[in-house]
Protein backbone atom coordinates (compact mmCIF):
# COMPACT_ATOMS: atom_id res chain seq x y z
CA UNK A 1 0.00 0.00 0.00
CA UNK A 2 1.19 3.25 -1.19
CA UNK A 3 -0.20 5.55 1.56
CA UNK A 4 -0.44 4.56 5.24
CA UNK A 5 -3.77 6.39 5.37
CA UNK A 6 -6.13 5.93 2.85
CA UNK A 7 -8.60 8.69 2.65
CA UNK A 8 -12.19 6.83 1.33
CA UNK A 9 -14.90 8.04 -0.09
CA UNK A 10 -18.11 6.53 0.23
CA UNK A 11 -21.21 7.75 -1.75
CA UNK A 12 -24.99 6.38 0.09
CA UNK A 13 -28.12 7.66 -2.46
CA UNK A 14 -31.14 7.32 -3.63
CA UNK A 15 -31.63 6.39 -7.50
CA UNK A 16 -33.94 7.77 -9.67
CA UNK A 17 -35.11 5.76 -13.65
CA UNK A 18 -32.91 8.59 -15.12
CA UNK A 19 -28.97 7.15 -15.83
CA UNK A 20 -28.59 11.17 -16.40
CA UNK A 21 -29.59 12.57 -13.04
CA UNK A 22 -27.97 9.35 -11.52
CA UNK A 23 -25.02 10.42 -13.09
CA UNK A 24 -25.15 13.85 -12.29
CA UNK A 25 -25.24 13.86 -9.15
CA UNK A 26 -22.69 11.16 -8.22
CA UNK A 27 -20.32 13.48 -10.13
CA UNK A 28 -21.24 16.68 -7.51
CA UNK A 29 -20.62 14.04 -4.89
CA UNK A 30 -17.18 12.78 -6.47
CA UNK A 31 -15.96 16.36 -6.95
CA UNK A 32 -17.03 17.11 -3.27
CA UNK A 33 -15.29 14.19 -1.75
CA UNK A 34 -12.10 14.54 -4.19
CA UNK A 35 -12.10 18.20 -3.22
CA UNK A 36 -12.01 17.23 0.42
CA UNK A 37 -9.15 14.90 0.24
CA UNK A 38 -10.51 11.62 -0.88
CA UNK A 39 -8.09 9.44 -2.45
CA UNK A 40 -10.64 6.34 -2.99
CA UNK A 41 -13.87 6.28 -3.92
CA UNK A 42 -16.57 3.96 -3.55
CA UNK A 43 -20.53 3.85 -5.15
CA UNK A 44 -23.14 1.71 -4.44
CA UNK A 45 -24.13 -1.47 -6.59
CA UNK A 46 -26.21 -0.20 -9.85
CA UNK A 47 -26.05 2.96 -9.56
CA UNK A 48 -27.29 4.24 -12.80
CA UNK A 49 -30.75 2.96 -12.04
CA UNK A 50 -32.85 1.99 -10.18
CA UNK A 51 -33.02 -1.51 -8.47
CA UNK A 52 -34.31 -3.23 -11.82
CA UNK A 53 -34.26 -6.94 -10.33
CA UNK A 54 -37.82 -6.05 -8.75
CA UNK A 55 -39.05 -8.19 -11.75
CA UNK A 56 -38.42 -10.14 -14.50
CA UNK A 57 -38.69 -7.88 -17.97
CA UNK A 58 -37.01 -8.29 -20.78
CA UNK A 59 -37.22 -5.00 -21.91
CA UNK A 60 -35.27 -4.03 -19.19
CA UNK A 61 -32.29 -5.24 -21.19
CA UNK A 62 -32.30 -2.11 -22.57
CA UNK A 63 -30.86 -0.74 -19.52
CA UNK A 64 -27.57 -2.42 -19.95
CA UNK A 65 -24.26 -0.85 -21.31
CA UNK A 66 -21.34 -2.02 -23.31
CA UNK A 67 -17.97 -1.12 -21.68
CA UNK A 68 -16.55 0.58 -24.32
CA UNK A 69 -19.60 2.91 -24.54
CA UNK A 70 -20.75 6.19 -22.81
CA UNK A 71 -21.15 5.08 -19.15
CA UNK A 72 -17.72 4.46 -18.94
CA UNK A 73 -16.44 7.01 -20.91
CA UNK A 74 -17.87 9.11 -18.58
CA UNK A 75 -16.84 7.32 -15.34
CA UNK A 76 -13.23 7.56 -16.77
CA UNK A 77 -13.59 11.38 -17.43
CA UNK A 78 -14.64 11.65 -13.85
CA UNK A 79 -11.73 10.11 -12.30
CA UNK A 80 -9.47 11.81 -13.93
CA UNK A 81 -10.93 15.24 -13.38
CA UNK A 82 -10.63 14.37 -9.97
CA UNK A 83 -7.61 12.24 -9.44
CA UNK A 84 -9.23 9.49 -7.69
CA UNK A 85 -9.74 6.09 -7.46
CA UNK A 86 -13.42 5.43 -8.69
CA UNK A 87 -14.93 2.25 -8.05
CA UNK A 88 -18.38 1.85 -10.16
CA UNK A 89 -20.73 -0.38 -10.71
CA UNK A 90 -22.77 -1.17 -14.24
CA UNK A 91 -25.01 -3.37 -15.75
CA UNK A 92 -22.89 -4.52 -18.33
CA UNK A 93 -24.27 -6.25 -21.91
CA UNK A 94 -21.41 -8.14 -22.62
CA UNK A 95 -23.04 -9.40 -26.04
CA UNK A 96 -26.99 -9.84 -26.95
CA UNK A 97 -28.57 -12.63 -24.50
CA UNK A 98 -25.47 -12.14 -21.97
CA UNK A 99 -25.42 -9.29 -19.62
CA UNK A 100 -23.28 -9.21 -15.85
CA UNK A 101 -23.07 -7.10 -12.96
CA UNK A 102 -19.97 -5.70 -13.19
CA UNK A 103 -17.32 -3.76 -11.10
CA UNK A 104 -15.37 -1.50 -12.86
CA UNK A 105 -12.30 0.27 -11.30
CA UNK A 106 -10.88 3.55 -12.89
CA UNK A 107 -7.29 4.77 -11.40
CA UNK A 108 -6.39 8.69 -11.33
CA UNK A 109 -5.70 8.85 -14.51
CA UNK A 110 -9.10 7.57 -15.67
CA UNK A 111 -7.10 4.57 -17.00
CA UNK A 112 -9.49 1.18 -16.32
CA UNK A 113 -7.55 -0.74 -13.48
CA UNK A 114 -10.02 -3.61 -13.72
CA UNK A 115 -13.26 -5.12 -13.03
CA UNK A 116 -14.82 -7.70 -11.53
CA UNK A 117 -18.15 -9.47 -12.66
CA UNK A 118 -20.36 -10.42 -9.92
CA UNK A 119 -19.61 -14.30 -9.01
CA UNK A 120 -23.19 -15.05 -6.47
CA UNK A 121 -26.47 -14.33 -8.76
CA UNK A 122 -29.41 -14.89 -6.02
CA UNK A 123 -32.96 -15.36 -6.89
CA UNK A 124 -35.35 -14.26 -4.64
CA UNK A 125 -38.55 -12.27 -4.28
CA UNK A 126 -38.06 -8.94 -5.52
CA UNK A 127 -34.03 -10.06 -6.32
CA UNK A 128 -34.69 -11.78 -9.52
CA UNK A 129 -30.98 -11.78 -10.54
CA UNK A 130 -30.55 -14.33 -12.32
CA UNK A 131 -32.71 -13.61 -15.06
CA UNK A 132 -30.85 -10.61 -15.37
CA UNK A 133 -27.08 -12.04 -14.81
CA UNK A 134 -24.50 -14.50 -16.12
CA UNK A 135 -22.15 -15.68 -13.30
CA UNK A 136 -19.10 -13.91 -13.34
CA UNK A 137 -16.42 -15.58 -15.52
CA UNK A 138 -13.03 -13.02 -13.83
CA UNK A 139 -12.55 -15.15 -10.97
CA UNK A 140 -11.48 -13.56 -7.59
CA UNK A 141 -9.00 -11.53 -8.67
CA UNK A 142 -7.64 -8.28 -7.00
CA UNK A 143 -7.69 -4.62 -9.05
CA UNK A 144 -4.02 -2.74 -9.14
CA UNK A 145 -4.12 0.64 -8.39
CA UNK A 146 -2.25 3.26 -7.55
CA UNK A 147 -3.81 3.73 -4.07
CA UNK A 148 -3.23 -0.46 -3.74
CA UNK A 149 -4.40 -3.59 -3.95
CA UNK A 150 -8.30 -3.67 -4.19
CA UNK A 151 -10.52 -6.82 -3.34
CA UNK A 152 -13.93 -5.94 -5.57
CA UNK A 153 -16.82 -7.91 -4.49
CA UNK A 154 -20.24 -7.04 -5.16
CA UNK A 155 -24.09 -7.38 -2.88
CA UNK A 156 -24.42 -10.89 -2.42
CA UNK A 157 -20.84 -12.06 -2.59
CA UNK A 158 -20.69 -10.35 0.77
CA UNK A 159 -22.47 -13.52 2.43
CA UNK A 160 -19.58 -15.74 0.89
CA UNK A 161 -16.59 -16.15 3.68
CA UNK A 162 -14.58 -17.98 0.38
CA UNK A 163 -14.83 -14.88 -1.60
CA UNK A 164 -13.45 -12.56 0.33
CA UNK A 165 -10.66 -14.99 1.87
CA UNK A 166 -9.86 -15.92 -2.15
CA UNK A 167 -9.61 -12.16 -2.55
CA UNK A 168 -7.45 -11.99 0.99
CA UNK A 169 -5.20 -15.54 -0.84
CA UNK A 170 -4.68 -13.64 -3.95
CA UNK A 171 -3.29 -10.14 -2.15
CA UNK A 172 -6.07 -8.23 -1.55
CA UNK A 173 -5.19 -4.86 0.80
CA UNK A 174 -8.65 -3.98 1.27
CA UNK A 175 -12.54 -5.72 0.60
CA UNK A 176 -15.13 -3.27 -1.17
CA UNK A 177 -18.78 -4.14 -1.30
CA UNK A 178 -20.91 -2.33 -3.83
CA UNK A 179 -24.24 -3.10 -2.40
CA UNK A 180 -28.07 -2.87 -2.92
CA UNK A 181 -30.16 -3.99 -0.09
CA UNK A 182 -33.33 -3.66 1.69
CA UNK A 183 -35.97 -4.51 3.36
CA UNK A 184 -39.78 -5.55 2.09
CA UNK A 185 -42.36 -4.11 3.55
CA UNK A 186 -44.50 -6.55 5.31
CA UNK A 187 -40.79 -7.51 7.29
CA UNK A 188 -41.38 -7.10 10.90
CA UNK A 189 -39.18 -4.00 12.96
CA UNK A 190 -37.82 -7.10 14.84
CA UNK A 191 -37.18 -8.97 11.49
CA UNK A 192 -35.64 -5.86 9.83
CA UNK A 193 -33.12 -5.48 12.81
CA UNK A 194 -31.79 -9.28 12.40
CA UNK A 195 -31.71 -8.95 8.50
CA UNK A 196 -29.11 -5.62 8.97
CA UNK A 197 -27.52 -6.87 11.83
CA UNK A 198 -26.84 -9.98 10.09
CA UNK A 199 -25.65 -8.36 6.92
CA UNK A 200 -23.12 -6.12 8.76
CA UNK A 201 -22.09 -8.99 11.13
CA UNK A 202 -21.19 -11.30 8.53
CA UNK A 203 -19.09 -8.57 6.64
CA UNK A 204 -17.01 -7.54 9.71
CA UNK A 205 -16.46 -11.40 10.17
CA UNK A 206 -14.62 -11.18 7.21
CA UNK A 207 -12.40 -8.21 8.57
CA UNK A 208 -11.38 -10.13 10.90
CA UNK A 209 -11.05 -13.45 9.39
CA UNK A 210 -9.07 -12.24 6.48
CA UNK A 211 -7.09 -9.10 8.56
CA UNK A 212 -8.57 -6.35 5.72
CA UNK A 213 -10.64 -3.38 5.80
CA UNK A 214 -13.95 -3.76 5.07
CA UNK A 215 -15.88 -1.03 2.76
CA UNK A 216 -19.57 -1.79 2.51
CA UNK A 217 -21.84 1.22 0.21
CA UNK A 218 -25.16 0.26 0.05
CA UNK A 219 -27.99 2.43 -1.44
CA UNK A 220 -31.14 3.85 0.33
CA UNK A 221 -34.60 4.84 -0.12
CA UNK A 222 -37.33 3.20 -0.99
CA UNK A 223 -38.32 2.00 -4.73
CA UNK A 224 -41.86 0.55 -5.21
CA UNK A 225 -42.14 -2.55 -7.29
CA UNK A 226 -43.19 -2.02 -10.70
CA UNK A 227 -45.06 -5.22 -10.87
CA UNK A 228 -47.33 -4.18 -7.88
CA UNK A 229 -46.71 -7.63 -6.45
CA UNK A 230 -44.87 -6.26 -3.01
CA UNK A 231 -44.96 -3.19 -0.90
CA UNK A 232 -41.26 -2.56 -3.22
CA UNK A 233 -37.95 -2.77 -1.20
CA UNK A 234 -36.70 -0.01 1.64
CA UNK A 235 -33.15 0.02 1.07
CA UNK A 236 -31.24 0.09 4.37
CA UNK A 237 -28.51 2.44 3.55
CA UNK A 238 -25.99 1.62 6.45
CA UNK A 239 -22.96 1.91 4.43
CA UNK A 240 -20.15 1.26 6.42
CA UNK A 241 -16.19 0.77 6.94
CA UNK A 242 -14.74 -1.59 9.36
CA UNK A 243 -10.80 -2.39 10.24
CA UNK A 244 -9.23 -5.29 10.08
CA UNK A 245 -10.64 -6.47 13.49
CA UNK A 246 -13.94 -5.71 12.58
CA UNK A 247 -14.07 -2.66 14.51
CA UNK A 248 -16.20 -0.12 12.92
CA UNK A 249 -14.63 3.02 11.68
CA UNK A 250 -18.53 4.51 10.58
CA UNK A 251 -21.85 3.44 9.73
CA UNK A 252 -24.08 5.82 7.70
CA UNK A 253 -27.77 5.91 8.43
CA UNK A 254 -30.44 3.57 7.00
CA UNK A 255 -32.74 6.62 5.56
CA UNK A 256 -31.08 9.19 4.30
CA UNK A 257 -28.05 9.90 1.59
CA UNK A 258 -24.74 10.17 3.10
CA UNK A 259 -21.52 11.17 2.00
CA UNK A 260 -18.28 10.86 3.91
CA UNK A 261 -14.53 10.58 3.93
CA UNK A 262 -13.08 8.15 6.09
CA UNK A 263 -9.63 7.54 7.22
CA UNK A 264 -8.16 3.60 6.40
CA UNK A 265 -4.86 3.15 8.55
CA UNK A 266 -3.46 0.20 5.52
CA UNK A 267 -0.83 -0.33 8.42
CA UNK A 268 -2.91 -1.78 10.85
CA UNK A 269 -3.04 -5.44 8.66
CA UNK A 270 0.00 -6.28 8.98
CA UNK A 271 0.27 -5.46 12.41
CA UNK A 272 -3.26 -7.23 12.73
CA UNK A 273 -2.13 -10.57 11.19
CA UNK A 274 1.14 -10.58 13.10
CA UNK A 275 -1.17 -10.74 16.57
CA UNK A 276 -3.81 -13.25 14.94
CA UNK A 277 -1.79 -15.31 12.22
CA UNK A 278 -4.77 -17.03 10.73
CA UNK A 279 -3.49 -17.55 7.48
CA UNK A 280 -0.63 -19.00 9.26
CA UNK A 281 -2.56 -21.89 10.91
CA UNK A 282 -5.11 -22.87 8.16
CA UNK A 283 -5.02 -26.51 7.64
CA UNK A 284 -5.23 -26.55 3.81
CA UNK A 285 -4.61 -29.93 3.82
CA UNK A 286 -7.86 -30.72 5.32
CA UNK A 287 -9.94 -28.29 3.36
CA UNK A 288 -10.81 -30.15 -0.04
CA UNK A 289 -14.17 -31.07 0.98
CA UNK A 290 -14.86 -26.90 0.78
CA UNK A 291 -15.22 -27.46 -2.90
CA UNK A 292 -18.48 -29.98 -2.94
CA UNK A 293 -21.76 -28.84 -2.59
CA UNK A 294 -22.54 -30.54 0.74
CA UNK A 295 -20.78 -33.53 2.62
CA UNK A 296 -23.10 -36.56 2.49
CA UNK A 297 -23.01 -38.43 5.62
Amino acid sequence: MNRPILKTGIIQQRNSDSAADNRSRIAEKVRLLAADGAQLIVNQELHDSLYFCQTENTDLFDLAVDLDGEATEFYSALARETGVVLVTSLFERRAAGLYHNTAIVFDTDGSEAGRYRKMHIPDDPAYYEKFYFTPGDLGFKPIDTSVGRLGVLVCWDQWYPEAARLMALAGAEILIYPTAIGWESTDTPEEQARQREAWTTVQRGHAVANGLPVVTVNRVGHEPDPSGATGGIQFWGSSFVAGPQGELLYRAGDTDEETAIIDIDMRRSELVRRWWPFLRDRRIDHYADLTKRFIDR
